[in-house]
């Protein structure tokens, strides 16, 4: 595995597992258990997905050290505000069955994101999370929220894939000293990713399938990834990206896939707000 090491010299592993949409107990933990078990060390969880107790449980059950695995979640906007989110971090932990957070991130850039900052930052200095950071923040949001707390995000997870490749934002991270992250590097198969040709055309060069050549692409553009599977035989497929490296022609072919908007959703559209923001 290999490691970026963020802003406050905190190692994380560049490829991790999602657990994003797998909200059955069993299933998640089995899932969990299968990452750990083929090499996974980092696992992101949220608590809008429901299922910080099955990690939890994989976790205490999978044998590793604690210290050895890098354990993400994240706050939702119900819990923002200092102190519902100091409250809502201290109840993941109970869940996930941890003393510490390796990394919490703000989960949407809505309701009082800056007292839920503020939560994170006292947690962090006391030791119980080594990182923190933020979720799904535009360069407008974000910079707003560089500039005006007073430990700069570890991490940026946003919405990263060929198709919409976060270039300009990533730079502007970069600027700041931020790592970004992407969720949905599949694209969650939107735009015909696993039959792309283009994909197609270069995986054959390197013996790689469509996916493992939308992972390399990322990761060689040092973009940390956390696909997601419940196969697991995918889930080994997709570690299998560090044993070749796409030459300077494939990256400059891959760019051009670039559509530079989001295959899901806009922050800036009302109604999603509403529909977020309205989410328990």
């Amino acid at each position: 595995m290999e490691y970026v090491t963020l802003n406050n010299g905190v190692k994380m592993p560049i490829l991790g597992y999602g657990v994003y949409q797998i909200p059955d107990a069993a299933e998640c933990e089995r899932c969990v258990l299968d990452a750990i078990e083929v090499g996974y060390r980092s696992i992101d969880t949220a608590q809008a997905y429901g299922n910080e107790e099955a990690v939890g449980n994989a976790i205490k059950k999978s044998g590793v050290a604690r210290e050895e695995l890098f354990i993400t979640t994240k706050v939702w906007i119900s819990n923002a505000g200092y102190e519902k989110a100091k409250a809502s971090i201290t109840e993941s932990l109970q869940k996930l069955q941890l003393d510490y957070l390796d990394l919490v991130l703000i989960h949407q850039p809505f309701g009082d994101y800056y007292g839920t900052y503020r939560a994170m930052e006292e947690l962090y200095e006391q030791g119980k999370i080594r990182a923190i950071g933020v979720s799904n923040f535009y360069p407008d949001r974000y910079i707003d929220l560089v500039r005006f707390t007073n430990v700069v995000p570890a991490v940026n997870q946003v919405e990263t894939h060929v198709f919409n490749q976060q270039l300009d934002a990533h730079e502007i991270m970069k600027k700041y000293g931020t790592q970004i992250e992407s969720w949905g590097p599949f694209a969650e198969g939107r735009n015909e990713l696993f039959t792309n040709e283009t994909l197609q055309m270069i995986g054959d060069k390197y013996n790689k399938t469509t996916a493992q050549v939308a992972l390399r692409y990322l990761l060689q553009r040092d973009v940390v990834v956390i696909p997601k599977t419940t196969h697991k035989e995918r889930m080994i497929q997709n570690l299998d990206v560090f044993d070749f490296s796409l030459s300077e022609e494939d990256m400059e072919t891959i760019k051009g896939l670039d559509k530079k908007e989001s295959a899901f959703f806009s922050h800036y559209d009302p109604q999603l707000v509403e529909m977020l923001v309205n989410r328990g």
